[in-house]
C-alpha cells in the first residue's frame, strides 16, 4: 500500500515520521520544503503537490490547521480520486464539513474517513497516540493496519463525522482542565503550599487528569511550550460551542473559556503556547507558578508498540 501524507505541522510531521520509521511506503507534501526534506531524511519520498500525492498513492492522509485549509487541499485531491483511493482526514475539523467532503470523495468512487488524534505531540512522535475513526466498517478494516502504526489505541466511532464530534469534545475538556489547573495551582501558591507537593497531590487524587500529568509539568518548569498554540485552542473550543449551539444546549462554562483564551491571545499573541494561560494569573497575583525538578519538554516514556482497536466491553 502506497501512502501519502499532506500537512507536516506539529502533529502531522510526527505521525508521518512514525509511518516512515515503520517502513511504510510514504510520500509527503507540505508548503514548507524544509519540512518535506526532514521526512525524506527519515525515508519518505518527496511529493510535488497534493494532486500528485493522491495520483500516486492508495491512501492519502491530511493533517491541517483549519477546516478552510482542509477544504483547499481536498479541492486539489479530488480530481485524482477514483475507485481504490482512500482519504483520511486527521485534522481537528468541523463535523458537518467533513461529511460534505467525504461525500465528494465517495461520489468519485473513493472512500473517506475522519481520523483525528488525541494525546499530545509527544505521543504522536512515538506512535502511542489515540486515534478516532469515523467511517463505514469496511473502510475502517482496510485502514486499521495503517492506523495501528500511528496510534496505540484506535476507536471506530461510527459514521463519518462522529470522530470529529468526539475529538472536538475531548479538546474542549482538555482546555477546561488546563484553565482549572491554572486556577488551582495559583490558589495553592497563594496559600503557601509547595507547588511540587501540589502537583503530587493532584496526581494522586480524584482531581488528576491527562492534562495535569503532562501540561502541569511544563507550567511548573517554566518552559510552557506544549507545541499547541492558542489559535488552535480557540478553533477547537469554538467548534465545540458550535456543536452545542446547533442543538440549543445552554452551555455555561464554554463561553467563559472562550473569553479566557481570547484574553490570552490579546496578551501574548494569537499563536502563543496554550500553557501561557497561567501567566494571566501570575500577572494578577505577582506569584511565580514554578517549581524545581520538572521537565522542560514532554517525553513519552511508554515503549512504542503496534496499536490495536479498542472498544467498550459489553456484558453478555
Amino acid at each position: 500500500m502506497q501512502v501519502g501524507f499532506v500537512g507536516l505541522g506539529a502533529v502531522g510531521a510526527k505521525l508521518a515520521g512514525t509511518l516512515a520509521r515503520n517502513g511504510v511506503d510514504l510520500t509527503v507534501f507540505d508548503l514548507d520544503p524544509v519540512r518535506i526534506d526532514l521526512l525524506v531524511a527519515k525515508g519518505a519520498k518527496a511529493g510535488t503537490s497534493p494532486a500528485q500525492v493522491m495520483r500516486d498513492c492508495d491512501v492519502v492522509i491530511t493533517s491541517l490547521p483549519s477546516p478552510a485549509a482542509s477544504q483547499a487541499v481536498l479541492e486539489q485531491l479530488l480530481p485524482e480520486v477514483g475507485p481504490g483511493k482512500i482519504w483520511l482526514e486527521m485534522s481537528t475539523t468541523d463535523a458537518e464539513a467533513i461529511r460534505v467532503q467525504a461525500k465528494a470523495v465517495q461520489d468519485r468512487g473513493g472512500q473517506a474517513a475522519d481520523t483525528p488524534v488525541s494525546g499530545g505531540c509527544h505521543r504522536a512522535a512515538t506512535g502511542n497516540i489515540s486515534i478516532f475513526a469515523g467511517c463505514d466498517r469496511s473502510t475502517f478494516e482496510t485502514v486499521l493496519p495503517l492506523l495501528t502504526h500511528m496510534g496505540r489505541r484506535v476507536l471506530h466511532t461510527g459514521d463519518v463525522g462522529s470522530a470529529s464530534v468526539l475529538k472536538v469534545m475531548t479538546n474542549y475538556l482538555a482546555t477546561i482542565h488546563l484553565a482549572s489547573l491554572c486556577e488551582a495551582m495559583t490558589t495553592m501558591a497563594a496559600h503557601g503550599i509547595d507547588l511540587g507537593t501540589t502537583y503530587e497531590a493532584i496526581k494522586a487524587s480524584s482531581g488528576t487528569s491527562f492534562v495535569h500529568e503532562t501540561e502541569s509539568q511544563l507550567i511548573l518548569s517554566g518552559n510552557r511550550d506544549v507545541d499547541f498554540t492558542l489559535d488552535l485552542v480557540l478553533k477547537d473550543i469554538g467548534l465545540f460551542q458550535s456543536l452545542a449551539d446547533a442543538k440549543n444546549v445552554p452551555l455555561e462554562l464554554s463561553p467563559l473559556l472562550i473569553d479566557i483564551v481570547k484574553d490570552g491571545q490579546a496578551r501574548y499573541g494569537d499563536r502563543a503556547q496554550s500553557d501561557r494561560l497561567i501567566e494571566r494569573l501570575e500577572e494578577a497575583t505577582g506569584l511565580s507558578i514554578t517549581a524545581p525538578g520538572f521537565p522542560t519538554e514532554l517525553i513519552d516514556d511508554e515503549p512504542e508498540e503496534r496499536g490495536s482497536e479498542i472498544g467498550r466491553a459489553v456484558s453478555p
